[in-house]
């Protein structure tokens, strides 16, 4: 998505509505642990005035990340809004809410901020929310298995049992 300013100043008064499908394939080579980006749907307005120009953006799409225990694919969904302005000639801004930028060779171009916060969205640890499938890592091996937590409190290690039976003793004998 690129606009020189020239064709954005033919908006400046007027409503820029933005809706398009965008594909950011560059981010797999950036971060390895991306095996696949979806097309990327940015929605939003862009506000023009002589000294700038603020985009008013939703971007949703989906990445594709591994399972931090299994290692299967798991849809990550991306869908956030942002605001990001762009400033002419080197003028100064004080706003510290917004993300601003400088407008270089009198071209905008989204792309490179698109990156930025597809990265920025991406999260440490990613769990599937099927733990019962076959693919990926292992469930169980020789001597351990994965144990869900509500299912460990039930089983007492038998190891322990004769313990458990050593303090039911002693309180009978007070």
């Amino acid at each position: 998505m690129k606009w020189t300013l020239i064709q954005l100043q033919k908006y400046r008064n007027k409503d820029f509505l933005i809706d398009e499908s965008i594909k950011l394939d560059g981010l797999k080579e950036i971060d390895p642990t991306i095996r696949e980006v979806s097309p990327m749907h940015i929605t939003g307005r862009a506000d023009i005035s002589a000294s700038k120009v603020t985009f008013h953006l939703n971007i949703k799409g989906y990445l594709i990340l591994p399972c931090s225990r299994t290692l299967i694919d798991v849809h990550y969904p991306i869908n956030v809004d942002t605001t990001e302005t762009f400033l002419f000639n080197g003028y100064e801004y004080g706003e510290a809410d917004e993300e601003v930028h400088q407008v270089k060779d009198d071209v905008i171009d989204l792309d490179p901020v698109f990156r930025e916060i597809l990265l920025l969205e991406v999260p440490m640890q990613v769990y599937c929310e099927d733990d019962t499938s076959q693919e990926g890592a292992p469930q169980s091996g020789k001597d351990w298995e994965v144990v869900q937590e509500q299912d460990q409190e039930k089983n007492v290690d038998p190891r322990l049992a004769g313990l458990a039976k050593f303090f039911d003793q002693n309180d009978s004998s007070e």
